[in-house]
C-alpha cells in the first residue's frame, strides 16, 4: 500500500535497471486520487479512485500528490527490483536534503 502526498514522475526510480524501467509485472487498485504509469513504447496510462489495473514490464510509475494505491508484485520480482529503486530513492532524498527513515528489520527477514 503506497501514499503519495507530492505529484512525481518516479521515472529516476529505475535508473539502472534493465532500460530504465521497472521490469516486474504489477495489478494494483487506486483508493483514492490518481496513479499512472509509462510503458516502454511511452504510452501514459492514468488510473483514478476505484480503477483497478495491470501494468507489464517495462514501465515507470507517475504519481499524483494525495494519491493512494495498494498493488500486487510476486515477491521473487519485487526483490529484483528493489535494490535498484531504494538506491536511487536514498539518492534523491540526500539531493533534496530529506532524512532517510531509520533502518527497521523486515517483517521477511526473520529479526526483532
Amino acid at each position: 500500500m503506497e501514499t503519495h502526498p507530492i505529484a512525481l514522475d518516479a521515472a529516476f526510480l529505475f535508473k539502472g535497471a534493465p532500460n530504465d524501467q521497472c521490469q516486474a509485472p504489477h495489478m494494483g487498485y487506486v483508493l483514492k486520487g490518481k496513479y499512472g504509469m509509462r510503458t516502454a513504447d511511452g504510452v501514459e496510462e492514468v488510473y483514478e479512485a476505484g480503477d483497478a489495473f495491470f501494468v507489464g514490464p517495462g514501465h515507470t510509475p507517475i504519481t499524483f500528490a494525495g494519491c493512494e494505491i495498494v498493488y500486487f508484485t510476486r515477491t521473487e520480482e519485487a526483490n529484483r527490483e528493489l535494490p535498484v529503486a531504494a538506491a536511487n530513492m536514498m539518492k534523491y532524498m540526500q539531493e533534496q536534503g530529506m532524512q532517510a527513515p531509520a533502518d527497521q528489520p523486515s517483517p521477511q527477514s526473520g529479526e526483532d
